[in-house]
């Protein structure tokens, strides 16, 4: 299992997840000097910074024992950059997407989505 493919096949789940529920996708993998964001995405209220975390199933770390106080602060960090640099005057959000891979029995991979809105 390729860690970078499986990371990204994650992060198109949680795209398509968001567009299907009526959020435009503004920006994927947002870098600046204090990190970075793996999705950036709005719909006519907020302005929304999603923390994507793929895990394989029974992981020794969970992808929300992954957001700590220190990765929260990092993220916060990049959206301000964001949000000065684009002038955006949306409201912002901070929401985490939890994506589960696990194999199943015919081989092939399986994914579930478990998707915490204002995470912080």
């Amino acid at each position: 299992m390729n860690i970078g493919k499986v990371g990204e096949t994650g992060e198109n789940k949680v795209a398509s997840f968001l567009r299907k529920r009526g959020y435009a996708i503004v920006k994927r993998n947002f870098q600046c000097r204090y990190g970075e964001i793996d999705i950036i995405a709005e719909n006519d209220e907020y302005i929304i910074f999603v923390e994507v975390k793929t895990r394989k199933q029974n992981s020794l770390v969970s992808g929300v024992e992954a957001v700590n106080a220190f990765k929260q602060r990092r993220i916060t960090l990049t959206a301000n950059d964001y949000i000065v640099k684009t002038e955006c005057q949306k409201q912002s959000r901070f929401d985490v997407a939890l994506v589960t891979v696990y194999e199943r029995s015919d081989e092939t991979l399986g994914y579930k989505l478990k998707y915490i809105e204002n995470a912080w």
